[in-house]
């Protein structure tokens, strides 16, 4: 039987995965949602632009890495070299589901939620519009190429630019091309929770994954009530962080996502 033809995401994914050879830290995160979701509509009414969780975790995620800077950067001959940038990367779907692509929010630390919502929207209409000329200069080796020759383009490539900082325009890729952390979402998928295997060649020492928002028993001063609840799954390089590290990553995620008007005190909560 003749092999079945490839998208360039699962020629992407055989070429890249093999047998785990790193230590992964993976960790479960259960937050209320409730002062999130009101911040949200009220963003939403204020300014027009469609705004999701997803956009404010992953802006809470940038808070985190701000204040948790030993996790911002990259190994590099086996020492820890910070970025002086907060840069996180989301992933968009494309193809109805068959493709993968990136849009990285560069200084996430210091952009509102609605401005990373309307560059998400921007880069990704440009994406599912086939106008991203960076984007279709990376896709063409994929096609072209077999999955035994992707594996080491993709390995060599990936440690020019996500652990050099090399620029690479011809082949449409940028240095540190993932930032720190990739966030993407099941929860439109109605999953509620699962954890995003490392891609080797991104070099990313956080991954996060958001799960649906479902209502939940939770305890309330003794009391069992029903709440809003969003489960976020990260797998973490433990070359980047141990125990304190990951407190302070919870700590502030939680904190931001139970009072997101922290990062809009103009945004009054009703």
């Amino acid at each position: 039987m003749a092999p079945m033809s490839m998208s360039p995401r699962r020629k992407l994914a055989i070429a890249s995965w093999s047998s785990p050879t790193e230590g992964n830290i993976y960790g479960k995160l259960t937050v209320e949602a409730t002062q999130a979701l009101a911040y949200i509509e009220q963003v939403k009414e204020r300014t027009g632009e469609k705004i999701t969780i997803t956009h404010l975790i992953g802006r809470a995620c940038a808070e985190a890495l701000k204040e948790a800077p030993s996790l911002n950067g990259v190994i590099r001959f086996g020492a820890f070299v910070p970025h002086k940038t907060v840069d996180i990367t989301y992933l968009v779907t494309l193809e109805g589901g068959n493709n993968l692509a990136k849009v990285k929010v560069c200084d996430a630390d210091k952009k509102s939620v609605v401005q990373t919502a309307v560059e998400l929207r921007e880069y990704a209409e440009r994406l599912r519009a086939g106008k991203d000329d960076a984007f279709k200069m990376s896709q063409g080796p994929l096609a072209l190429l077999p999955t035994w020759l992707i594996r080491p383009l993709v390995a060599f490539t990936g440690w020019l630019t996500a652990v050099m900082g090399v620029n690479m325009p011809l082949f449409g890729l940028e240095a540190y091309p993932f930032g720190s952390l990739i966030i993407t979402s099941v929860g439109m998928f109605g999953l509620d929770e699962g954890f995003a295997p490392p891609t080797p060649f991104a070099h990313v020492p956080i991954y996060v994954l958001l799960g649906a928002v479902r209502d939940m028993p939770v305890a309330v001063d003794g009391v069992v009530v029903v709440r809003k609840m969003v489960t976020l799954c990260a797998t973490i390089d433990h070359r980047f962080i141990d125990g304190a590290q990951g407190g302070i990553l919870a700590k502030t995620i939680r904190r931001v996502l139970e009072n997101p008007w922290e990062l809009d005190p103009k945004q009054i909560a009703g």
